[in-house]
């Protein structure tokens, strides 16, 4: 693998992790029914999606990353209202 190759792999990884992300807040926010904050999370979603997108169009091969990416992006998102939820129950 050269370096280019890898450096796109983490952007591609990196930007679907970040767009996973802004999909869990985004669901959050909605059923808070925090219209600005669902707002802000949706424009999120569809600048690290597109930049995935446009990433993996050119080289198929980058799709593993986004499903990497996918996944681990999801994963922390819940780990980290999971944690929060725990620290609200003991305070």
């Amino acid at each position: 693998m050269d370096t280019i190759y890898a450096i796109k792999f983490g952007g591609v990884m990196l930007s679907m992790i970040l767009a996973d992300v802004s999909w869990t807040y985004y669901f959050m926010k909605v059923e808070e029914r925090n219209s600005l904050g669902a707002g802000i999370w949706s424009t999120l979603i569809i600048l690290f999606g597109m930049f995935t997108t446009v990433s993996y169009v050119d080289d198929r091969s980058l799709a593993v990353a986004a499903i990497i990416g996918a996944f681990t992006g999801t994963f922390i998102a819940v780990e980290i209202k999971k944690r929060k939820e725990k620290q609200t129950i003991k305070n």
